[in-house]
């Protein structure tokens, strides 16, 4: 009942909105949302509060929701002693999608806004994966550096508001990414600025000298919303509630203190400030991320729908351990205050709670993306280190007998990934020529030279395919 459910403690109708977040998905509802939710229920930094974007057309369904439902987020933590219910109050508005972001243009450019947040996936920063640099020729950026007074990026419309916010002498907002990325703060720097170059090299050269790109390291899983969600919402009262955001009780945030222009007091709710971000950052990008990549694959090919099903696997689990204590541990630097086992070890629980019921479909979407992320930087440390890490390896190879489009039950696989049918077929040619694979230079970069790395990737490609998934992994795990 509706007497279950945490409400805001704080009169949202005295709140004045400091934060611009560009991508309202369920993580950042989850994550950001929820800590300043709790500031502002320790009656703190009441002028931070959010004002919500989109810049994509699926971005005005989630637009039309929130404001049906004045702004508030149902936030459920799936917690195996007891499922917990919040209502978030801390965004206060969500602006108008417009093609050419005019709302979003002019909301940025007030003077009261002084971040501009962003969750737009780890695919959304138009970066070159074989480089690692931003790539000033994709399409959207030609398009937005052509036509800078109606971009259709978020990139575009952030150097649109810093421009007029020069203009008018108004101080610039902090630009702070929240999407999984290395370097998060590093990469939106550079698609900001290499963007402004095109149309405006004097206006690139002000926001370089000017504006502050903080690195965080954001940590909460939390599954995508489908019926099983909005009845959990509807059970505790919340009537028809089409965009509730279920999520684990675990979260994180790690965060460089640099704000010119001010920030919330977050180190009161339990976010870290520190100059250590990057390892806090690989620590969880290679075990967590990395280790949801591990189980994807194998659970996908072998038809389990659940991740904690997939934890249940003893073949699942022990590959999962194994990697990660020999393949990604050893290449890890010391993180402050933390012991790598033991975070280790909690990964594994987490990944196990049966209460998130997260899909093993969502962690194999967008392996394109997320693979020279999350996965192949760990093969190069090994390799630098004169060790072939034959079970992150598998790991990648699985992903090629995934991405091939059946299941191992003949079952199809639908598309997942954006470049869904260009992997398919490479996936297939792969099946007897595996080095085919390797070619994906913007994946794999200059990995396909090495003889040793093919050599192993073919012998583990063509051990899934001869002998089936579930042998491959005995046959790694010895």
């Amino acid at each position: 009942m509706t007497n279950d459910v945490a409400f805001p403690r704080y009169d949202r109708a005295r709140l004045v909105p400091g934060i611009v977040h560009i991508g309202l998905g369920n993580f950042h509802r989850a994550h950001m949302a929820v800590y300043l939710d709790d500031l502002f229920n320790l009656g703190e930094s009441h002028d931070w509060a959010i004002i919500g974007a989109g810049v994509r057309a699926p971005d005005a369904r989630m637009r039309d929701a929130l404001k049906e439902q004045d702004c508030l987020s149902t936030i459920i933590e799936l917690d195996p002693q007891g499922k917990t219910c919040r209502r978030v109050g801390a965004m206060i508005d969500f602006l108008p999608v417009a093609a050419d972001n005019a709302p979003l243009i002019a909301a940025m450019s007030d003077p009261g806004i002084r971040i501009v947040s962003l969750t737009v996936t780890e695919g959304g920063y138009f970066v070159n994966p074989a480089t690692g640099q931003f790539d000033p020729t994709e399409a959207a950026i030609v398009a937005d550096g052509q036509n800078p007074g109606q971009p259709a990026t978020a990139f575009g419309a952030i150097v649109a508001a810093l421009k007029a916010r020069r203009a008018a002498g108004t101080a610039p907002f902090t630009v702070m990414s929240c999407d999984n990325l290395p370097g998060n703060g590093h990469v939106t720097h550079d698609a900001v600025i290499g963007l402004a170059r095109l149309s405006d090299p004097e206006l690139a050269d002000w926001i370089e000298d000017n504006v502050a790109f903080p690195n965080g390291m954001v940590d909460r899983i939390t599954p995508a919303t489908g019926p099983r969600e909005r009845e959990m919402a509807a059970s505790f009262g919340l009537g028809d509630d089409p965009v509730p955001v279920t999520c684990e009780p675990f979260r994180q945030w790690v965060v460089e203190d640099n704000f010119p222009n001010g920030r919330p007091a977050l180190e009161k709710v339990g976010v870290t400030f520190s100059d250590q971000v990057h390892v806090f950052e690989m620590m969880k990008i290679r075990i967590l991320n990395g280790g949801h990549a591990i189980i994807a694959y194998p659970g996908g090919i072998m038809g389990i729908e659940y991740v904690h099903e997939a934890m249940a696997n003893p073949l699942i689990r022990d590959l999962l351990d194994k990697i990660e204590t020999t393949e990604i541990l050893p290449i890890l630097p010391p993180v402050p205050g933390t012991d790598l086992d033991a975070y280790k070890a909690m990964i594994i629980n987490r990944f196990s709670n049966p209460e998130v019921a997260d899909t093993e479909r969502r962690l194999c979407f967008d392996g394109s993306n997320r693979q020279p992320k999350f996965i192949i930087p760990s093969i190069r440390d090994n390799i630098a280190r004169g060790v072939i890490p034959q079970g992150l390896i598998l790991a990648s190879a699985l992903w090629c007998r995934y991405c091939a489009g059946t299941d191992e039950n003949g079952a199809v696989i639908e598309p997942n990934d954006p470049d869904w049918d260009r992997l398919t077929r490479i996936a297939q040619e792969a099946r007897t020529n595996p080095p085919v694979w390797l070619e994906q230079r913007a994946i794999y970069g200059d990995l396909a030279d090495n003889p040793e790395f093919v050599a192993a990737f073919t012998r583990a490609l063509n051990a899934v395919w001869d002998k089936g998934t579930a042998a491959a992994i005995r046959a790694y795990l010895g």
